[in-house]
């Protein structure tokens, strides 16, 4: 019997990632990862006044170009034995659409226009929308924010399209209705993206758009109304039901499957979170916190029925029945900036290779531009070999890890960093080691926010580039928190995560859980707590705690 294989896709914050993985043994065939190309120019983007957009293209074209590029490093061709693919992707990341369903950064006239594009989960702009949506619900006779932690996020969909049709009126024009990134690769890709149509994503849907049965899906023509007269009409132009991951969108078009070289028999899968999917990947249960660990984190677990007992956790990214797989009850928290609070110190201290370096005329522009990569590429590994020497006695220098805003517990973007106990001795290697314990310090608020409401958390997994490959930031984490920490042994576990539900949707398996039981990879290490330093940590917490209360407290003051 021929082998049978599917295609997990895994679109982050900088790239698409398409891996082939064999369906009985979850054996990776061959994988490929494309960058997009605007997104990597800085196109549309400005950090200032935290605007991140991306272009649809971008991710039409790194699809093609990364399952291509997977398919044509395999020996032999094995696309008639591809039986299935889905997709995950970063959350909230919508975009306003026309009556057909097509993003309006595709349409010439608007081609240019950051507006018309794909609003990033990072992006910031709506923070003023988020403070009236939270507003607005509170005086309600209906709280929709009640399964969303009780606080709207300005990284979510309503937030970002309130914003956009409030500040572009040349696309407010032709904006018809809005879709997320995750429901609308499937869609495109099944020749099914009428706005009332399409098949809508369970997990974004519920998380990010304030959708619950309860209330018979969105929030009211009402509410909306109220919110703004921009909104009006728009609950008509969308959706009611949502589907979970398991669920199949269709089979691939025949453009489609001649654009990606495979067959009109693929069935494809309904899109959920890149974390989400990643939990899966890792293999989530009940007791398991998993967290993605990237540019920021996300913490994913699933509870049953009977432990939720009408639970409202109040201060996380939701929770939302069957949102990580049907039966369970998915939980979402976070944090808005993990890996890019390494990056931003990165960035301070490269200013000037860029600034003063690269203006010599000792050096030839080759020369310097290879010397500026390779010094910067060496600052964070050197920071943190350093750092790992300074016990934790003394580390003396307290910071948040609010660089980007708070997503949990509690959202609030409009917070900003703070870095305090800062002396004339202060090393950049004890600078970065305060950041990674204000991190660490953010998950670890995190999980007692999750313990405080009554969850049990048995175990704890990392996955994502930084549980891979930064020892000492997992080594700290462990030690604030307390707990071990199963590092994923797959570097590509939200796509892995993706092609497990591809083998339900193709109908390999029956359930999400007989297709992890079967296509899991296991872990590669465990990082255990060094309880001396957990002991030591307890105190330096204290102080991030009241750092924290000390910057909200002035963030109000001066607001």
């Amino acid at each position: 019997m021929n082998r049978k294989f599917v295609i997990g896709v895994d679109f982050g914050t900088d790239s698409c990632r398409a891996v082939i993985i064999d369906v009985e043994n979850g054996e990776e065939i061959s994988s490929s990862v494309k960058y997009y190309p605007r997104w990597k120019k800085g196109l549309y983007c400005d950090p200032q006044t935290n605007q991140y957009r991306q272009h649809p293209q971008d991710y039409i074209d790194t699809l093609e170009a990364a399952v291509k590029d997977s398919l044509s490093n395999v020996p032999g061709n094995i696309a008639e034995d591809i039986i299935g693919l889905s997709f995950d992707m970063t959350a909230s990341t919508p975009v306003l659409v026309d009556k057909e369903g097509t993003p309006l950064a595709l349409l010439d006239e608007y081609k240019d226009n950051p507006n018309a594009m794909f609003v990033l989960w990072k992006d910031h702009t709506a923070i003023k929308e988020s403070i009236e949506i939270n507003e607005l619900a509170k005086e309600w006779v209906v709280d929709f924010t009640a399964y969303e932690g009780g606080i709207y996020s300005a990284e979510w969909v309503w937030s970002k399209v309130l914003h956009v049709l409030r500040v572009d009126e040349k696309v407010r024009e032709k904006a018809y209705s809005w879709i997320e990134h995750t429901d609308w690769m499937p869609a495109l890709l099944t020749g099914n993206t009428k706005p009332e149509s399409v098949l809508r994503s369970r997990c974004a849907a519920g998380h990010k758009a304030m959708w619950h049965e309860k209330w018979n899906g969105l929030p009211s023509e009402e509410f909306l109304s109220e919110l703004s007269p921009l909104l009006s009409g728009f609950r008509s132009r969308l959706f009611e039901k949502t589907y979970p991951s398991d669920t199949c969108a269709g089979t691939l078009t025949a453009e489609w499957a001649s654009r990606l070289g495979l067959t009109t028999k693929v069935k494809v899968g309904i899109g959920a979170i890149d974390c989400h999917m990643g939990a899966v990947g890792a293999g989530i249960s009940p007791g398991a916190f998993v967290r993605v660990m990237g540019t920021s984190t996300c913490d994913i677990m699933v509870v049953p029925y009977d432990e939720m007992k009408g639970k409202l956790i109040p201060g996380i990214c939701g929770q939302v029945d069957g949102s990580v797989f049907p039966g369970y009850i998915g939980l979402e928290a976070g944090q808005s900036a993990f890996g890019d609070l390494y990056a931003w110190f990165r960035k301070l201290l490269e200013w000037p290779l860029e600034n003063i370096l690269s203006k010599s005329e000792l050096l030839n522009d080759e020369l310097k531009s290879k010397l500026i990569e390779e010094v910067g590429d060496a600052i964070i590994p050197l920071l943190s070999e350093e750092a790992m020497k300074v016990p934790v006695k003394k580390s003396t220098i307290v910071a948040t890890d609010w660089m980007h805003g708070r997503r949990t517990p509690d959202a609030n973007q409009l917070l900003t960093g703070t870095i305090a106990g800062l002396t004339l001795g202060s090393s950049a290697p004890l600078i970065f080691r305060a950041l990674v314990e204000a991190t660490a310090f953010g998950s670890k608020a995190i999980i007692e926010r999750f313990i405080e409401s009554g969850i049990e958390i048995k175990e704890v997994i990392g996955i994502g580039g930084i549980s891979l490959k930064a020892p000492f930031v997992m080594q700290t984490l462990s030690d604030v928190i307390g707990l071990p920490i199963k590092v994923s042994r797959s570097q590509q576990t939200c796509a892995l995560g993706a092609a497990m539900f591809a083998a339900v949707v193709a109908g390999k398996y029956n359930t999400v859980q007989e297709a992890q039981l079967k296509m899991g990879q296991g872990y590669i290490c465990e990082y255990k707590p060094d309880w001396e330093n957990f002991e030591q940590y307890k105190e330096l917490y204290r102080k991030y705690l009241s750092l924290g209360k000390f910057t909200e407290s002035s963030h109000i003051l001066n607001s």
